[in-house]
């Protein structure tokens, strides 16, 4: 049924295009044999003027010509036509069409009308030719009538053209009925060209190729200037007709360059070298011509003779190599792109000759020829368009195929990087314990389908660790006995995923016994001997040696020796002996090589996916990676390693270097979140990361969470690391300052210097306790574990720093303290005190309360801030509303007590104690106090400290 429906339509198809090509024939007969129906009011008689010209030459002498014509005069000399109009003469203008010539009309000795570019145009030495028109009326009538005709070339010197009379509209209509329609037809070939031209390059950028199309659309894009410089109608058509004249000799000139390119493209260049002497030849010839014609010295008319021996050499080199190709075989196809070839050529050269033959040429033939050429182009195009999608329909088609091929492959090679990604140590290795494997089997004689399988099923013995955390997989530390129960769990997590895969066999009992040991005391089974599947046997060896010469957080690589050993005294009881035997024979001989590159690798016999299990897989995958409670990876903000990946690198860092373990904080985080926002505190912490970044391009760096940062720097001097950490300190000050919404923030460091192979926790817990040291004494400042260790009997009293600070109140109101604009005003307020105190005597004291640990306690910022801030809402509830109160640094406060009897500032600061005691519940701070009198002189100011 399909087959006759497409059959009908066929017909119709067919009898639609008969009936429009006998419309068109009727149409073309109508218009070459019908009455001519054109509304001209005047016969061709009265538009062509009929009176007799007599030439008045410069000896004197006169002579009747008939018009038009051609006679004998040299070039710059002047042409004298003179007529007497006829009495009855009522025409409204004359018309001449100038050849390259300068034309003057007088009537009854008068100058009615002339033209002349010699003071307009840019260059050469004759004006462009164009119909030159004469306004005459009834009054004109009898009249003498002189025309007098100059040209500098000649070509054209006593050419004289057509005189017409009538109306100017009538004139131009007459014009059009001649010549319209070589115009019509070069706009057709611009138009036609510039399609081309855009619809190559679309299909170039479409297919990413060059279609040779494209220089055939610039081929008629020249042929359509040619003609439309060559129209009769050119000064109606654009304003300067003078410079569309010039373009038609421009495109003479470099009409070979396109019609080069377009025929190079074609035969593949087999024929470019000697196309690049014609190329060369034409680019050469223009730059000359354009110079003389510029200097004035000789116009392109009269150099055209040159660009036509190039074109016509051109061609005839074009047709040579053409034939040339048909005769060895090169064209088998398309031939009739040869034929549309040369009836293209013939016609520009027909073209090109018969300018020495007439006077002027409308281009007509060359539109022909273009047409014809566009023609077969398209087909040809077309053609190769159809085998270029036949092509790559065949190639997506092998591309999905082969895809298809190797999908296992890359789903193993996705899981197994997946896996590798969680435990940094490992990564690659189920790749080289493939190979390996692959090494024994091949040994052991297997065949190659067998030995593929093998390889897949290594790629996926070590799934089941996707189920186990990475805070276990990652640990720097040793792991403890619940710890490496739960590692020996990824043998039957990896089972049980794997459990409904049928693309590989055997890969289930590979990744659930591939820790079996021969003598039955492995897991997760305890099978012995034999009863482990064979391929879980040759894993267990290969799996053991790579993690043996790989490095460990906790150690080196081992050496070759001490692998052989451990394989060869550890056989029959861990590893399968005669599996041992071949691997040691294989670790003797020193052919243990393999391709570490998974990509490279082509596996003949990769099973084909099948998409029912592929879906069971990835589930499976999926399901148990829901499971885990932790991620690692990068910090989006700052860009550094999470806490995860930093601290295990930096732990490996510590077993292989000495160094110094700094740990960072971020001061006042939670007051610029309170008060500016969150987008501001990423923005402090966003700077503290690109710092710590700047600074530390050879250390291990990573963001522990909140505002907490951790830097270890090996191989570094005391001096140097100071550098680095007041370095950042400094940065961080200077770089805040331009931002105001994070001035508050400042950063402190607490510093453990680390020898080679140091705990990492007892590191971390010195340096963290350091941290909070600085913070207790000052904020914005960094601190030596083991300086503080050999000063922690010193006394820490700021009875000193309190003497200090109020004789800097009292000296300026301007200080800049950690609390900029808070702590000015305060200043001004104790300023103010300070004369009431002196005026009137009143007793003023200035009360610093300092928030101190517990001994060995290690606070966490969290606390820390929750203790501050219970402190402040207790001073503010407690003491009166004359009094005053600050927050001096990140552990301290300031009070001024108005007006205070010295005997009950223990109970004021009792009751404020108690206060923080009722909204802070823990007893790791211990807040004590201390104050001394406002009074002028500094010096003799008592101090009372009182611990609570």
């Amino acid at each position: 049924m399909a087959k006759e429906n497409y059959m009908i339509n066929r017909k119709k198809r067919i009898l639609f295009y008969l009936l429009m090509v006998i419309i068109l024939c009727w149409f073309v007969a109508l218009q070459l044999f019908g009455t001519n129906e054109r509304e001209i009011q005047v016969i061709e008689g009265n538009i062509l003027y009929q009176g007799t010209f007599i030439w008045e030459k410069p000896d004197g002498s006169s002579e009747t010509i008939e018009v038009p014509g051609r006679y004998e005069l040299p070039a710059k000399e002047t042409m004298v036509l003179v007529t007497q109009l006829p009495d009855d003469y009522d025409e409204k203008s004359l018309a001449i069409r100038s050849s390259l010539q300068e034309v003057r009309f007088y009537i009854d000795g008068v100058l009615r009308t002339e033209y002349d570019t010699s003071d307009t145009r840019l260059a050469g030495k004759n004006s462009a030719s164009r119909y030159v028109f004469c306004p005459t009326t009834e009054a004109d009538a009898g009249k003498e009538v002189r025309i007098e005709l100059k040209t500098n070339t000649a070509k054209y010197s006593g050419v004289v053209n057509a005189v017409y009379c009538g109306d100017k509209a009538e004139i131009w209509e007459y014009i059009f009925a001649e010549h319209g329609l070589e115009t019509i037809s070069a706009f057709f070939i611009l138009f036609a060209g510039i399609v081309i031209v855009i619809f190559s390059i679309a299909l170039g950028v479409v297919y990413r190729t060059k279609f040779d199309m494209e220089y055939l659309g610039w081929c008629m894009i020249m042929a359509a200037a040619w003609m439309l410089g060559e129209s009769k109608l050119r000064q109606i058509l654009v304003p300067n007709a003078t410079a569309l004249a010039t373009l038609c000799f421009v495109m003479i000139m470099l009409a070979p360059l396109p019609i080069i390119y377009y025929m190079d493209s074609i035969q593949s260049g087999r024929h470019r070298k000697l196309f690049r002497i014609a190329e060369a030849a034409s680019v050469i010839n223009f730059a000359i011509c354009t110079i003389l014609h510029l200097s004035g010295a000789v116009d392109y008319i009269e150099t055209l003779p040159v660009a036509h021996v190039i074109l016509v050499v051109t061609l005839l080199l074009i047709l040579v190599t053409v034939f040339y190709d048909m005769y060895h075989g090169y064209i088998t196809q398309n031939r009739y792109m040869v034929v549309g070839l040369i009836t293209a050529i013939i016609f520009v050269v027909v073209e090109s000759i018969s300018t020495y033959f007439v006077i002027s040429i409308s281009g007509i033939f060359m539109g022909i020829g273009m047409n014809v050429l566009l023609f077969v182009s398209l087909v040809r195009t077309i053609r190769n368009v159809q085998k270029m999608e036949s092509r790559r329909q065949k190639q997506e088609m092998k591309k999905r195929r082969k895809q298809m091929e190797i999908m296992s492959l890359q789903m193993m090679q996705t899981l197994s990087t997946t896996i590798e990604a969680k435990d940094e140590y490992a990564r690659g290795h189920s790749h080289r314990v493939a190979e390996y494997a692959v090494l024994i089997a091949k040994e052991l004689g297997w065949s190659q389908k067998d030995i593929s399988n093998l390889r897949n099923a290594a790629h996926l013995h070590d799934i089941g660790k996707i189920g186990i955390p990475d805070t276990i997989l990652n640990k720097p530390t040793k792991l403890t006995e619940e710890e490496y129960a739960v590692i020996k769990e990824h043998t039957v997590i990896g089972a049980e995923i794997l459990k409904n895969i049928r693309l590989i066999d055997h890969v289930t009992e590979v990744a659930r016994s591939h820790h079996e040991r021969y003598d039955g005391t492995g897991y997760p089974d305890g099978l012995k001997g034999e009863k482990i599947p064979i391929h879980a046997r040759i894993i267990a060896v290969a799996d053991s040696y790579d993690a043996m010469q790989s490095r460990r957080i906790y150690r080196n690589p081992l050496g070759t020796e001490v692998i052989y050993n451990e394989i060869l005294n550890n056989r029959g009881t861990q590893f399968d002996p005669e599996i041992a035997d071949v691997f040691l024979k294989l670790l003797d001989e020193n052919r243990l090589e393999i391709n570490e590159d998974y990509n490279e690798i082509v596996d003949k016999y990769a099973l084909p996916a099948v998409e029912i299990e592929i879906e069971k897989f990835i589930s499976s995958v999926m399901t148990t990676m829901r499971t885990q409670e932790d991620s690692e990876g990068f910090d989006f903000l700052t860009g550094l390693p999470m806490r995860n990946r930093g601290e295990k690198l930096a732990a490996e860092f510590m077993q292989q270097d000495n160094g110094y373990l700094v740990f960072l904080d971020m001061d006042n985080l939670k007051k610029i979140n309170d008060i500016y926002g969150h987008k501001a505190g990423d923005r402090a912490l966003k700077l503290l990361g690109s710092l710590l970044l700047e600074y530390a391009q050879h250390s291990v760096v990573c963001r522990l969470g909140g505002d907490e940062f951790l830097m270890f720097v090996p191989n570094v001097s005391k001096e140097n690391i100071s550098e680095i950490v007041s370095g950042i300190l400094q940065k961080f000050e200077e770089r805040k300052a331009e931002d105001v919404e994070i001035r508050h923030a400042s950063v402190s460091a607490g510093i453990c210097e680390t020898a080679k192979g140091a705990s990492f926790e007892e590191c971390y817990t010195k340096a963290d306790k350091e941290l909070y040291y600085v913070k207790q004494n000052g904020k914005g400042d960094f601190f030596f574990y083991q300086q503080m260790e050999q000063e922690k009997n010193t006394d820490h009293g700021t009875g000193k720093d309190l003497a200090m600070i109020a004789k800097t109140l009292r000296e300026s109101g301007n200080y800049t303290g950690a609390l900029d604009l808070d702590y000015r005003e305060f200043a001004k307020i104790y300023e103010y005190m300070n004369h009431l105190g002196e005026r009137y005597r009143y007793r003023c004291y200035l009360v610093m309360v300092t928030m101190d640990t517990t001994p060995d306690y290690v606070m966490y910022i969290e606390n820390i801030e929750r203790a501050l801030e219970s402190m402040e809402q207790a001073i503010r509830q407690k003491i009166r509303k004359v009094d005053v109160c600050t927050r001096y640094s990140s552990m301290q406060y300031l009070i001024i007590l108005f007006e205070a009897d010295e005997t009950k500032i223990p109970k004021v600061m009792d009751r404020i104690f108690m206060q923080y005691y009722k909204q802070y519940d823990k007893r790791n701070f211990i807040p004590k106090y201390e104050y001394i009198p406002i009074m002028d002189d500094s010096k003799d100011m008592p101090l009372n400290e009182v611990p609570k």
